[in-house]
């Protein structure tokens, strides 16, 4: 079994730092290189990246009234550039995110819809997985019901499917049409989306 990443950094810089002198006493000390934060975390116990996915959903989540607006889309930036990891964007499910994070679709606040829009395209960017886990927890309706603007819509939509074969699929079924869209084909959406759009109105 793979080791994690942070464990993998933690037995390289191990052997860097003990290699040479184990080798030749004699030798000078080797140059130090200063571990990475997850290695650091394994040694000291800090939060795993698990543990940050969560504080930063709940963090958007927050009533509390010191959380501000702009501390919640720092919380959702944060929680962005953890899921660029494909192991941690697997991990949405796991850690049963999927939910929260498709509800902020429909948040009152436009800027934390905006974030949770662009947290769902990096997650399942290219991942087959996140795809399937997002549109089995009814995330494409979510997305399309979210834009009133039907310029604006199609062109979100385009940039969240971008390279979602799956979904693209998907979304051919739930338009009643067999045939794979091409999700840069904005006017294959655009039909499409016609098609939602009244399951949206109704609260699909």
């Amino acid at each position: 079994m793979a080791l994690p990443p942070s464990m993998n950094e933690l037995l390289k810089w191990s052997v860097e730092n003990s290699s040479v002198t184990a080798a030749d006493p004699t030798a000078p000390p080797p140059q130090t290189r200063t571990l990475p934060p997850d290695a650091m975390n394994v040694l000291f116990g800090g939060p795993s990246d698990a543990d940050l996915m969560k504080a930063s959903i709940y963090a958007v989540q927050s009533s509390d009234p010191e959380v501000t607006l702009e501390d919640k889309v720092v919380a959702f930036d944060n929680f962005e550039q953890l899921i660029e990891n494909l192991d941690n964007a697997n991990n949405i499910e796991a850690l049963q995110l999927w939910q929260p994070l498709l509800g902020f679709l429909a948040h009152e606040e436009k800027e934390i819809r905006k974030m949770a829009a662009w947290c769902v395209g990096t997650a399942v960017q290219n991942n087959e997985k996140s795809q399937r886990c997002m549109l089995k927890e009814g995330g494409v309706p979510l997305l399309v019901k979210m834009s009133v603007d039907a310029k604006r819509e199609r062109r979100m939509l385009g940039e969240r499917l971008d390279g979602m074969d799956v979904a693209t699929e998907e979304l051919g079924k739930l338009g009643r049409s067999g045939d794979k869209i091409d999700a840069t084909d904005m006017d294959a959406c655009d039909v499409l989306i016609e098609g939602l759009r009244e399951e949206a109105a109704k609260g699909v």
